[in-house]
């Protein structure tokens, strides 16, 4: 299963209909969060917002994760070890008020378990190269911070 999540701020139409043209006819289950938008999805089943459990049981069960490049999708990927296709929103396609999406895009795109698509072309090639050969396994990052930093920061904190 697939799961598609453009965050709760914003449709990002462009990324889910290059999904959902993508999945037609296939033997793929894809849930998708799309956020405000007035377009109907023929291929997919989606919601504009799910509910935070929802969404975390789906993301559970997912063996792939595509999303905007916004970091809360995906960090909660990688804490789980799934594997994630981003696609950053574009500002001058008006997706989105400035190209930070891009400089995280670029952050990550060597970072193992993440695969950026820089385009709907792109996501399509990600999408069928997972579909015949999935992607390797994620190690899982840890969702709190190292020890070290934590006591280094609490030095820091009480030195002020």
């Amino acid at each position: 299963m697939i799961l598609v999540t453009v965050g709760t701020q914003l449709a990002f139409d462009r990324m889910v209909g290059a999904v959902d043209r993508w999945v037609n006819k296939k033997d793929i289950q894809v849930i998708a969060q799309v956020g405000p938008t007035e377009v109907c999805f023929s291929n997919i089943k989606y919601k504009s917002f799910l509910e935070q459990d929802e969404l975390d049981h789906i993301l559970k069960t997912s063996d792939l994760v595509v999303a905007h490049a916004g970091m809360g999708s995906i960090l909660s990927s990688l804490s789980l070890g799934k594997p994630i296709i981003i696609m950053p929103r574009k500002a001058s396609l008006g997706e989105h008020r400035n190209e930070h999406q891009m400089a995280t895009a670029r952050r990550f795109q060597n970072r193992p378990g993440v695969y950026v698509a820089w385009d709907e072309q792109q996501l399509v090639v990600l999408l069928n190269r997972w579909s015949t050969e999935r992607f390797d396994h994620v190690d899982e990052i840890s969702n709190t911070a190292p020890t070290e930093f934590l006591a280094n920061l609490k030095q820091l904190i009480g030195n002020t």
